[in-house]
């Protein structure tokens, strides 16, 4: 016999196996914590190719978005969340704002949305786009909390609509309400049929998102969802516009004798020498449903500078802070619709006496950025609200597009186009093209009511050259809509997100 481990015949393949199972528990023991020189010996870790949820969702699709974004002045864009901290952003424009203001550039054009980006907002021809359908829950449940503690459970369809993204479509069965008949709520410079305008073709859309149906707008179903609740617009002329655009939905423009005033529970009287009050509010007692409108066009608190000159006096626009009428009456509130944009000029500010602010110091601010700012600012300080008010909801609106063909508004700029969607009918971008407001709410629970695209493509519904007074040659409103109109949209997409 020679020299070595003897093993029987009988016994080499169950010890060949006990081996075996003894080396991979050692291996597999060892795996955890590896020695050096035990790591050295082996061959580096290849893992396997390891696909992200987006990468699982099929072949490879594009989508069609603008050639660039379209701003609403010609400043580039503040506060990309994606870029830098907005903490640090807004220190640096508060140590930093004083720049020259020779690049105040919007006087009444850092609004404008020029007629040339309709191509890039929709296509006209009905050729097939390719698009990702966004994925939702066909049957998913919502659990939505009421004031009193319950809570009420309903079935939910396609979650991930996006609003934005559709067509404007033929509707007979449009409008909501009569512009000659809704004259309880309605300013009598809106109601285009009160004036000598001769086509009102433009009444007769709907628009229908691509992806999902919109739920159908009623009034009675409206309050019903809002029983118990303060639904709060503060914004500019065109927050009024959707204002009154929503009374006269839930209404159908017709006189409510039971509707109350109740704008002095807000403070919202005609202050003696003033041409009308600060805001309206008014509450239907059935379903007690508060629906009101708080001027505030800047979107920033404003403090008289000399409170015994209120005729002359300058007023302090402090950037970074909300309107004082908000931060008091927030508490009351359930559904905030906030926008701003149309009076960031310096004619605006000029004519209003309204002086910049930032952390209570005077300063002379480039107007696009001290927008964009101010617009990061209450969008912000909204969001860390919602963390006290829970069943709150809140909405930044994109901005109205405006439509001044051939100048500005104080250059012959006109609007005179009657052709509905002459320019198109889709929008087929997946982006909103309202950076600005885009930015903003990233990342915040603040919800972006997203108007801008689709009522870009609507430029024949504005007031135009029309009035009670009968037609001028002078100066157009190419800014403001006719109502029934385009606004009536924006709460059809409000009410499809409540």
């Amino acid at each position: 016999m020679k020299g070595g481990l003897y093993i029987p015949r009988g016994m080499r393949l169950p010890f060949i196996l006990f081996t075996l199972l003894g080396t991979t528990i050692f291996l597999w023991g060892w795996e955890k914590e590896k020695p050096p020189l035990f790591s050295a010996l082996l061959p580096p870790y290849v893992p396997f190719l390891q696909l992200s949820p987006g990468e699982l969702v099929g072949p490879y699709v594009t989508s069609i978005t603008p050639k660039e974004p379209i701003h609403e002045d010609n400043d580039p864009p503040m506060f990309a969340r994606n870029e830098t901290s907005d903490e640090s952003t807004r220190q640096s424009f508060a140590m930093e704002i004083q720049v020259n203001s020779t690049r105040d550039v919007e006087n009444a054009n850092s609004q404008r949305i020029s007629p040339s980006s309709d191509e890039k907002i929709s296509q006209v021809a009905e050729e097939k786009v390719d698009a990702a359908v966004p994925i939702s829950t066909p049957n998913a449940s919502s659990t939505v909390g009421l004031k009193d503690g319950r809570s009420l459970t309903k079935q939910v369809h396609n979650q991930t609509c996006n609003y934005a993204k559709g067509k404007w479509v033929a509707d007979n069965s449009r409008p909501f309400y009569s512009g000659s008949g809704c004259k309880k709520w309605l300013s009598g410079m809106w109601a285009c049929r009160l004036t000598n305008r001769p086509d009102f073709s433009f009444e007769k859309f709907r628009w229908q998102p691509q992806d999902c149906d919109m739920e159908e707008f009623e009034g009675s179903k409206f309050l019903r969802r809002m029983q118990d609740t303060t639904l709060a617009f503060i914004g500019d002329s065109l927050g009024r516009q959707q204002f009154q655009s929503l009374m006269c939905m839930i209404t159908a423009g017709k006189e409510r004798p039971d509707v109350m005033d109740v704008g002095r529970e807000y403070g919202l009287v005609k202050a003696r020498g003033h041409a009308r009050p600060d805001g309206w509010a008014y509450r239907f007692p059935r379903t007690n449903t508060t629906i009101l409108f708080y001027w505030s066009a800047c979107l920033c608190d404003l403090q008289p500078l000399n409170p015994s000159h209120p005729a002359t006096t300058d007023y302090a626009m402090h950037l970074d802070r909300p309107p004082a009428f908000l931060r008091h009456f927030l508490p009351r509130f359930d559904v905030v619709v906030l926008n701003t944009g149309h009076h960031w000029n310096r004619g605006k500010l000029n004519a209003n006496r309204w002086v910049m602010h930032v952390g209570g110091v005077r300063k002379i601010a480039d107007i696009g950025g001290a927008k964009n700012f101010t617009i990061h600012s209450i969008v912000e300080w909204m969001d860390s609200q919602l963390a006290d008010h829970p069943r709150m909801r809140a909405f930044y609106r994109s901005i109205s597009p405006r439509h001044f063909f051939n100048g500005d508004w104080n250059t012959g700029g006109t609007c005179d186009n009657t052709n509905p969607l002459s320019k198109g009918k889709k929008v087929v971008v997946d982006e909103p093209i309202d950076p600005v407001a885009a930015r903003a709410v990233k990342g915040t629970k603040v919800k972006l009511l997203d108007i801008t695209a689709l009522s870009q493509l609507r430029d024949e519904g504005h007031i135009s050259r029309y009035s009670i007074r009968g037609a001028t040659s002078g100066m157009q409103d190419c800014l403001h809509w006719c109502l029934p109109g385009i606004p009536d949209t924006w709460n059809e997409i409000l009410f499809a997100q409540l």
